[in-house]
């Protein structure tokens, strides 16, 4: 969006506009932060269901709030403080009822181990199949984290918030941050050391071997799939791969992370979206 001598607006300015009650302005803003908002929620909650569910009460209380902003900090940081606030106060969710341990999650990836090829009805690309295990294992890993720690990690490692925003919107201290976020590493790290046979190739578990057992626990729909959206994302993730592979081991996870593609949100949610921004100005 440009401004009047043809200089790019940046987003403080685009939302005083908003503020001010420019719709162009308020639907620019919104449609800038929505995406982030969505990533991190989906990070957070592991279900796209869900994370749209939380995306949409999180921009709502951005956009029924946004006259309170005071420009005291950047809007997005604002903006990951009202996400922030939203999901650690939401209900638990799907994913979150079943109590999983860092522990528990390590032996479960022990087990269940298969060399057998999996028929699907319709077919579906085997590429795709390993997409969705590989997506849905390494977010689910998330789940161990307590919501706080989760936060902190999705915040720093995988949308690489610098640390004094970070702890800005999880409104602590920058030293608490980093410590939080430390802790959420090395739990992280350690699990995959241990298991994760993408970051650590010297472990047996694979994602297509794990591909029959998500079958038969219904994590893992070929009718359905709930991540892997992109056939030929899928066939080059083994050059991904092997990038991945060369960072020091501390890196390795939040790189892994980083690397799933993030499957945007319904056409009703896109509808939704028109809808409340229509509804407030």
């Amino acid at each position: 969006m440009r401004g009047r001598a043809g200089d790019e607006e940046t987003l403080e300015e685009r939302v005083r506009r908003a503020q001010a009650g420019d719709r162009a302005a308020l639907e620019s803003v919104v449609r800038e932060i929505q995406p982030r908002m969505y990533g991190l929620a989906l990070r957070f909650l592991w279900h796209p269901d869900d994370a749209q569910d939380a995306t949409q009460e999180i921009l709502v209380r951005i956009v029924t709030k946004l006259g309170s902003f005071r420009g005291e900090s950047g809007f997005g940081t604002w903006a990951f403080q009202v996400a922030c606030n939203t999901l650690r106060t939401l209900r638990r969710q799907r994913m979150e009822r079943p109590e999983m341990s860092l522990e528990a999650f390590a032996a479960d990836l022990a087990t269940g181990l298969s060399d057998q090829p999996v028929a699907t009805t319709p077919p579906v690309e085997e590429s795709l199949l390993w997409e969705e295990v590989k997506i849905g294992c390494t977010t689910a890993m998330l789940l161990c984290l307590d919501r706080e720690h989760r936060l902190a990690y999705i915040l720093g490692e995988i949308l690489e918030l610098d640390h004094r925003t970070a702890a800005a919107a999880l409104e602590v201290t920058p030293d608490a941050y980093r410590q939080r976020l430390a802790r959420a590493r090395a739990a992280i790290v350690g699990l995959m050391k241990a298991r994760c046979g993408l970051a650590h190739p010297e472990n047996p578990c694979r994602c297509r071997r794990r591909v029959a057992t998500a079958m038969a626990r219904g994590h893992l729909d070929p009718g359905r799939l709930l991540f892997a959206r992109s056939a030929e994302q899928a066939r080059r993730f083994p050059e991904v791969l092997e990038e991945i592979r060369r960072l020091e081991e501390m890196q390795r996870a939040a790189a892994l992370q980083r690397s799933h593609f993030t499957p945007p949100p319904s056409q009703e949610f896109a509808e939704w979206l028109r809808r409340l921004i229509a509804g407030v100005v």
